[in-house]
C-alpha cells in the first residue's frame, strides 16, 4: 500500500521522477569494444570542424559526453581513417547522433588506405550503412557483413550525407565492435635443431 500511496504521490507533481538513463549499449554477444587497439598517431578525418574533432566520438572517455561531438566543416561529409595496433575482426559499428544531423549513408572500406573525397567512390565499399534515427539514439550497433572485415588492419569510414540534407553532420558516438585476430610474431619462434 505504501508503494500505492508512493506513486500516487509521484503522479500528483509532488516529486518528479528522476530522467531515464541513456539505454546501455547493446554490446553483441563475445565482441569487445575495439577503442584500446585503435593506433591513435594514424587516426585522421578530412573535413572536420577544427573545435569539433574525432577524438570527441572516438575517445573512450569523450564520446560519452554529449556536449562533444565531431562535426563536419564545409559540407556534410567526413572522411576518417582508423588503422589498429593489430588485425581485428570487425562485426559491428555503433554510430550515435541527433536525430537531425546525424550521420545517414555510411560507407565502410577496410584495409584501404590514402582514400581521400577524390577517390572514395573509385572503390566499391566492403559494406554500407543506411542508418535511420533510430540507429542514432539508440544505443545499438550495426551488424556489418562480417565475412568482409576478417583480418582489418585499417578502416575507412565515409560518412556521405546526414539525415536532414544539411550543410554539417554531427557524430557524438563512434564504437567499433569485433575481435582481435590471434597471429604468431614469426621472431617468437625457435629454431628446433635436427637430432
Amino acid at each position: 500500500m505504501a508503494a500505492a500511496n508512493t506513486a500516487a504521490a509521484g503522479a500528483a507533481g509532488a516529486t518528479p521522477a528522476p530522467a531515464a538513463p541513456a539505454a546501455p549499449v547493446q554490446v553483441p554477444r563475445g565482441q569487445v569494444d575495439l577503442v584500446d587497439f585503435i593506433d591513435w598517431t594514424g587516426v585522421e578525418c578530412l573535413n572536420q570542424d577544427s573545435s569539433h574533432s574525432i577524438v570527441n566520438a572516438l575517445k573512450q572517455i569523450l564520446r560519452e559526453d554529449e556536449g562533444l561531438y565531431l562535426a563536419s566543416d564545409s559540407d556534410e561529409q567526413l572522411l576518417i581513417y582508423i588503422p589498429f595496433m593489430q588485425v581485428v575482426k570487425l562485426h559491428s559499428a555503433l554510430f550515435k547522433g541527433p536525430e537531425e544531423d546525424g550521420p545517414k549513408t555510411v560507407k565502410l572500406f577496410s584495409n584501404k588506405e590514402h582514400m581521400g573525397f577524390s577517390n572514395v567512390n573509385d572503390y566499391p565499399p566492403s559494406d554500407t550503412l543506411d542508418l535511420s534515427t533510430d540507429h542514432l539514439v539508440e544505443n545499438k550497433p550495426a551488424t556489418l557483413k562480417y565475412v568482409k572485415f576478417q583480418n582489418v588492419r585499417s578502416l575507412t569510414i565515409f560518412i556521405e550525407d546526414n539525415q536532414s540534407g544539411s550543410d554539417v553532420t554531427k557524430i557524438h558516438k563512434i564504437a567499433l565492435y569485433g575481435t582481435t585476430v590471434d597471429t604468431t610474431n614469426m621472431k617468437d619462434l625457435k629454431k628446433i635443431e635436427e637430432h
